[in-house]
C-alpha cells in the first residue's frame, strides 16, 4: 500500500498546529494560576517528579518507535498478519514496561528527599505526591496504549491529536476551577490520572473503528524481532540522550539550587519546549510518509528531498530564534512575574539551545524513516555522558547558566556534528556531509545577521505591555521580510520554495505562488 504521503502529512499538520495551540494555551494559563495561587515552590515540585519520572520511562527502550518502523514495511506489503503479529508484541512490551516502571518508582521513594537543595513544602507529603505521579505514567503503559501505533504508522496523527486536544481541554479547565475555588494541590495531581484514563480509552476506541481488521494475535518471526532488537537498542541510547538533555537538567537544578529555581527554569524551558513543540508537529508529520518513501523510492531523491525540507525548516526555525530573543523576557515578566525572571545571558543561551536543536531535526527524520538508530548509537551514548557531566561540572559553578552551557555544548558537537556525520556513513552514501554543513553555515550566517538588525530594531522600545505587540509585529514581518529578500536570488530558493509551496496545495496558478515564485 503506498500511503497519500504529501496529503497525509498536510492534514496531520494542520490537526496537529489546531491541537498544539490550544494544549499550549491551557497549561501556560494553568501554570499561571497555579503560581499565583500555590506558589513557584510547589511548581518546582511537578517540575522535579516529572523529571524523575521520564529518566524512569527509559524503561520503554524505544519499543513504539521500532514497531511503527516495522509497521511501515508491513503496511507498504499490505501485510495483515505482520501488523497483528507487531501489535500482539507490542501489547506484551507494553505491560511488561508498566510493570518495570511502577518496581523503579517504588525504589526511588527514600531517594526523594535528596532530590532537592532544602526541603519540599511543608503542608505535602512528597511520597504522596510522587506516587500520584507514578500512578499517571503507570496507567499510559497498561491502558491500550499499543493501539496508538496503529494511528502513527498509517500517517492519522490528526486523529489522536484531536482526541488529546478535546482530553487536555477538559482536564485543564477542571484544574483552573480547582485552583480558584478549593486551592488544594492534591485535588490538582487527583485529575491527572483520571484524564489519562479517559485519555486512552478514547483513542482505543477510535483506533479499533478505523482499522477493525487489525487485532494483537500472532507470532513474530526471527527476522522481525531481529530488526526489532536492533532498532531498540540503538533507540534505547537514543532516549538517554534524550533525557540526560531535559529531565536530568531539571533535576541538577533541584539538586543545586533548589525547587523554587527549578520552576523558573521550567518556566523558561516551557516557552522554548512549546515552540518546539510546533515543530514537533511537523515532523511527525512527515516521519511515516518519509518512511514509505524511504522504503520506496531512491537514495539521491529521498536526500533532495531532505535538503528542500531543511531549507524551509530553518527558515522558520531562524525566525522563531529571532522572536524568542526579542520577547522572551518580556513575555516572562507579563506572564510569571518580575520576580521569577533569568538574566539576560540565560535568555541568550536558551535561544542558542533552542536554534542548535532545530539544526538537527530535518536528518533525524531520515534517522527515524531509515531505521538506524543503532547505528548512531555511539553518537546518543556520548553526547549523554558529555552532558551529564558538563551539567554536575557547570551546573556546581554556574548555576542554571552552567546547565544550558552543558546541553548547548554536548548537542552541538555530539548530536549535530558527530550525527549528522554519521547519516551520510550509513545512509546517504552517495553524497558528502560537506554539503551539509556548508549548507547550515549559510543558513546560520544569514539569521545571525538578520537577528542583529531585529533586536537592534525592538532594543530601544520600552518594556510594556503595548509595546510588548509592537515588538511582536516586529519579529513578524522585519526578519522574513529580510529573510525573502537576501534568499529569493539564491539556488536554494528556486528548488525549495516551489516544491514545498505545490506540497502543501499552492499549485503554480495560485496567487501565493506568484508571489514567492514568479517574480
Amino acid at each position: 500500500m503506498k500511503l497519500a504521503r504529501s496529503q497525509n502529512a498536510v492534514r496531520n499538520m494542520r490537526m496537529g498546529l489546531i491541537s498544539k495551540i490550544v494544549n499550549m494555551l491551557l497549561p501556560f494559563l494553568v501554570r499561571a494560576v497555579f503560581i499565583r495561587t500555590l506558589g513557584a515552590e510547589y511548581l518546582g515540585v511537578n517540575g522535579l517528579f516529572s523529571s524523575v519520572l521520564s529518566v524512569l520511562s527509559l524503561a520503554e527502550l524505544g519499543f513504539g518507535s521500532a514497531i511503527v518502523f516495522n509497521m511501515y514495511k508491513a503496511i507498504a506489503e499490505d501485510d495483515e498478519d505482520a501488523i497483528n503479529a507487531l501489535l500482539y508484541f507490542y501489547r506484551k512490551v507494553y505491560r511488561c514496561v508498566g510493570a518495570i516502571i511502577l518496581g523503579l518508582g517504588l525504589l526511588m521513594i527514600p531517594i526523594l528527599p535528596h532530590l532537592t537543595k532544602g526541603s519540599y513544602p511543608g503542608d505535602i507529603n512528597p511520597t504522596v505526591v510522587y506516587l500520584v505521579f507514578l500512578l499517571n505514567t503507570v496507567l499510559s503503559y497498561f491502558l491500550f496504549a499499543y493501539l496508538g501505533s496503529l494511528m502513527s504508522a498509517f500517517q492519522r496523527n490528526d486523529v489522536s491529536s484531536r482526541i488529546g486536544m478535546v482530553v487536555n481541554i477538559g482536564m485543564n479547565l477542571i484544574q483552573i476551577v480547582l485552583l480558584v475555588t478549593v486551592r488544594n494541590y492534591y485535588a490538582y495531581l487527583a485529575i491527572m490520572p483520571l484524564f489519562t484514563i479517559l485519555s486512552n480509552i478514547r483513542t482505543a476506541v477510535v483506533a479499533k473503528r478505523m482499522f477493525p481488521q487489525y487485532r494483537p494475535f500472532g507470532r513474530l518471526d526471527a527476522a522481525a524481532l531481529g530488526s526489532i532488537r536492533e532498532k531498540v537498542g540503538g533507540l534505547a541510547i537514543s532516549k538517554v540522550c534524550h533525557v540526560s538533555r531535559n529531565a536530568f537538567d531539571s533535576i541538577f537544578v533541584s539538586i543545586f539550587l533548589g525547587l523554587t529555581e527549578i520552576a523558573i527554569y521550567n518556566n523558561y524551558y516551557m516557552i522554548m519546549s512549546s515552540i518546539t513543540g510546533f515543530f514537533g508537529i511537523l515532523t511527525s508529520a512527515m516521519i511515516a510518509g518519509a518512511g514509505n518513501s524511504v522504503a520506496m523510492e531512491t537514495q539521491e531523491k529521498n536526500h533532495r528531498d531532505m535538503m528542500r525540507i531543511n531549507f524551509a525548516y530553518m527558515w522558520i526555525s531562524g525566525w522563531c530564534t529571532i522572536c524568542l530573543l526579542c520577547l522572551y523576557q518580556q513575555f516572562m515578566g507579563i506572564w510569571a512575574g518580575k520576580d521569577l525572571l533569568l538574566p539576560m545571558s540565560s535568555v541568550v543561551l536558551f535561544c542558542l539551545y533552542f536554534y542548535t536543536l532545530k539544526l538537527g531535526d530535518v536528518r533525524s527524520i531520515y534517522v527515524d524513516a531509515a531505521g538506524i538508530w543503532w547505528q548512531l548509537r555511539f553518537r546518543a551514548l556520548a553526547e549523554a555522558i558529555l552532558n551529564i557531566a558538563l551539567n554536575w561540572i557547570l551546573g556546581k559553578t554556574f548555576g542554571i547558566n552552567g546547565i544550558i552551557a552543558a546541553t548547548l555544548i554536548s548537542l552541538f558537537l555530539i548530536n549535530y556534528c558527530y550525527g549528522s556525520q554519521l547519516i551520510y556513513r550509513h545512509y546517504f552514501t552517495q553524497f558528502r556531509v560537506r554539503q551539509y554543513f556548508t549548507f547550515h553555515a549559510k543558513v546560520t550566517a544569514v539569521t545571525a545577521a538578520v537577528c542583529a538588525v531585529t533586536y537592534l530594531a525592538c532594543r530601544f522600545l520600552p518594556m510594556t505591555l503595548p509595546f510588548f505587540f509592537v515588538r511582536g509585529i516586529i519579529c513578524v514581518l522585519l526578519p522574513n521580510i529580510l529573510y525573502f529578500v537576501i534568499y529569493r536570488r539564491t539556488s536554494m530558493y528556486r528548488e525549495a520554495v516551489p516544491w514545498m509551496l505545490e506540497r502543501v496545495g499552492y499549485g503554480c496558478d495560485s496567487a501565493i505562488y506568484r508571489i514567492f515564485v514568479k517574480q
